[in-house]
C-alpha cells in the first residue's frame, strides 16, 4: 500500500485506518530463552500481519566483504538466522530490515523483496558473546536516514550508513549518564539495559530499557539524559521493542508474552492495544519518527507540510484555516538557501490539500517556505528527502 495516504482519505475510512499494516516486529518463540521465530510485518491495532522471513526460511546471504554468496555455520550464534535475535531496523532507502545477532558483531540486511540478506562484516562493533555489556540489543533508523545501535552499557554507539553502494560501520562513542540522572542510570543494569529506541526529526534518540526507563540521547554530545518511566503497564512487563507508529504515538511490547501497548513522549501513560495479548517481541523497527506529522490522521489542523521524509518524490500542503486566502506561494530551498522550485496554489474557502512533485531532488535536506499573497511568511519547514 502507499506510504502516505490522502487526508481526506484518511478521515472517511475513520477507525478501519487501524487495520494497516503499520510497524514491523522481530518475533520469538514462546520459550524460557530467547528464540527467534520471524519478522513481521504488525498491524496497528497489535495483531499480526504478514511474515517476512522466519528461522526455517531459505536464506541466500551475500557477503559485503567477498562479494559472494556463502554458507554460514548454522550450529553457531553467528549466522543470519541466530536464535538470539534482538535487534531490528526500518532501513527506507532500500525497504530493508536491518538486524544484529545479540552475540555477533555481523550486521544483516534482509531485502524484503528478493529475501537476499547482505552480510555486513565490521570491525567497528565489538560482541562478545560472554559479555552482556557488549551485546548489541537497541537499534532504528535515525532520520538522516542511517542505521544506528547502542550495546547494553552504551559503551558502543554505531551507526551504519551506505556509501557508494557499500555498507559502512562507525563506532561513534561512549554514551554517559546525565548527572541528574542519580539512580536512574543509563548504564546500570538493572535500570538501563535491553530494550529498544527510536528517533525524532532532530536526529535524537529515545532509548527504552527492559525496566521501562526512557533516556533521551543526544548524538551531539552522547548523554543519556534519564525522562520518564512508563506508566500503565503491569508490574513486571520487559519493554524490549520500541517503535513510532504512523500516529506519531509509540508502541512498546514485550518478550515475555504480553499485549502491545501504545503511549506518546508528553505524558509516558501507555494504553493497551486491542490486538494479540500473548506475542513474544525481542524488537519493533518502523518508518516513523518522533514529531514528525508523517501519516497521522489530523492533518487537516491549520497549515501543515508532510511527509517530512520523503521517500517517494512528493509533499502534500494542506491548510484548513479560513484567516489563509487567495494564493500561497511555496518555495523550497537547499540548506545553503539556494532556491530549487517554487510554486503557487490556490486556497479555496479555508482549505487546500495539494501533492507537490518533487523534481528529481537529490537527497538531503530542504527548507520548504510557505508565504501569502502579500509575501507574509505561513510556514518554514525541513524537509528530509532520501532514495
Amino acid at each position: 500500500m502507499k506510504k502516505y495516504l490522502f487526508p481526506v482519505i484518511l478521515l472517511l475510512l475513520g477507525n478501519t485506518v487501524n487495520a494497516q499494516q503499520d510497524f514491523f516486529a522481530l518475533a520469538g518463540k514462546d520459550s524460557p530463552r530467547i528464540e527467534f521465530s520471524d519478522f513481521r510485518a504488525m498491524n496497528s491495532n497489535g495483531t499480526s500481519g504478514e511474515s517476512i522471513f522466519g528461522v526455517s526460511s531459505h536464506a541466500k546471504v551475500v557477503s559485503q566483504s567477498r562479494n559472494a554468496q556463502i554458507t554460514e555455520d548454522k550450529n553457531s550464534y553467528n549466522h543470519a538466522q541466530a536464535m538470539t535475535l534482538a535487534t531490528l531496523a526500518f532501513d527506507v532507502s532500500g525497504d530493508n530490515l536491518v538486524y544484529m545477532p545479540m552475540f555477533s558483531s555481523n550486521i544483516y540486511v534482509l531485502n524484503q523483496k528478493t529475501k537476499e540478506i547482505t552480510l555486513v562484516e565490521n570491525n567497528a562493533a565489538r560482541v562478545t558473546a560472554c559479555d552482556i555489556n557488549s551485546h548489541m540489543t537497541r537499534m532504528t533508523a535515525g532520520y538522516d536516514g542511517n542505521i544506528y545501535a547502542i550495546n547494553n552499557a552504551g559503551t558502543q554507539f554505531i551507526r551504519i550508513s551506505k556509501k557508494s553502494g557499500q555498507y559502512v560501520v562507525n563506532d561513534l562513542g561512549i554514551i554517559k549518564d546525565d548527572p541528574s540522572n542519580g539512580k536512574n542510570s543509563f548504564t546500570a543494569m538493572e535500570s538501563g539495559f535491553g530494550g529498544d529506541m527510536i528517533a525524532d526529526t532532530e536526529n535524537n534518540f529515545y532509548v527504552f530499557s527492559t525496566s521501562g526507563n526512557i533516556f533521551k540521547v543526544s548524538t551531539k554530545d552522547l548523554n543519556a539524559k534519564f525522562i520518564g518511566k512508563v506508566t500503565g503497564i503491569p508490574e513486571n512487563y520487559s519493554v524490549n521493542g520500541a517503535a513510532v507508529n504512523s500516529k506519531g504515538n509509540i508502541v512498546i511490547a514485550s518478550a515475555k508474552g504480553a499485549s502491545l501497548f501504545e503511549l506518546n513522549l508528553e505524558n509516558l501513560q501507555a494504553k493497551q492495544l486491542s490486538g494479540e495479548n500473548n506475542l513474544h517481541i525481542y524488537d519493533l523497527a518502523s518508518k516513523y519518527f518522533v514529531n514528525d506529522r508523517a501519516g497521522s490522521a489530523n492533518v487537516f489542523a491549520n497549515l501543515d507540510v508532510y511527509p517530512t521524509k520523503v521517500d517517494e518524490d512528493f509533499i502534500y500542503i494542506n491548510v484548513n484555516d479560513k484567516s489563509v486566502k487567495g494564493n500561497i506561494k511555496v518555495n523550497i530551498f537547499d540548506i545553503s538557501g539556494k532556491a530549487i522550485m517554487a510554486q503557487t496554489l490556490s486556497v479555496k474557502d479555508g482549505l487546500l490539500n495539494k501533492q507537490i512533485y518533487l523534481k528529481n531532488l537529490v537527497n538531503g535536506s530542504y527548507i520548504v517556505n510557505i508565504t501569502d499573497a502579500s509575501g507574509k511568511a505561513l510556514l518554514n519547514k525541513k524537509i528530509l528527502v532520501t532514495e
